[in-house]
């Protein structure tokens, strides 16, 4: 992604969990920029070109992904839409912002666990008395670094 730090895959940098796991925060009209990916079952088959293409994008403009963030909404077992954090505004794209009150939960293991990663959350923000309005997931590094960094973590966050 475009100024991102140079990491030991020349891809996705190391991922620190602790800033997310188990954390509150708000967004008050934080950038992203939104695009759709083609899902087979709920599974990405163009996620790769469709982040290539947002990646150009942003480096058209000069603009950087803070954190590397980019949030996954399954709409259908057929779409997943995908929101790139973004730190201005990015022409040629759907720029969207999200505001209000969040909480995050960070998972590590195999993609084939998501479903019970999303079952444990639910089950832990009702725990706790959190009411979720929505769910996104960040995949926060490709299936070849998370192999290369011996760990695969995924984020789970919910607009509360």
């Amino acid at each position: 992604m475009p100024n991102k730090p140079i990491s030991e895959t020349n891809c996705c940098p190391k991922f620190d969990p602790t800033p997310w796991d188990g954390k509150t925060f708000g967004w008050q009209n934080k950038k992203f920029i939104k695009d759709k990916v083609f899902t087979l079952f709920y599974i990405p088959m163009n996620f790769g070109s469709v982040i290539t293409k947002l990646n150009k994008k942003i480096e058209n403009a000069g603009a950087d992904v803070p954190d590397w963030l980019c949030l996954a909404d399954d709409t259908s077992k057929w779409n997943m839409d995908i929101y790139l954090a973004v730190d201005k505004d990015i022409p040629g794209s759907e720029n969207v912002q999200l505001s209000g009150k969040y909480f995050s939960k960070v998972y590590e293991g195999n993609f084939k666990d998501t479903g019970k990663w999303h079952k444990d959350f639910i089950d832990y923000l009702k725990s706790h008395d959190m009411e979720m309005k929505k769910m996104y997931t960040w995949y926060t590094t490709c299936p070849k670094c998370a192999k290369h960094y011996g760990k695969n973590y995924v984020v789970l966050v919910a607009q509360l």
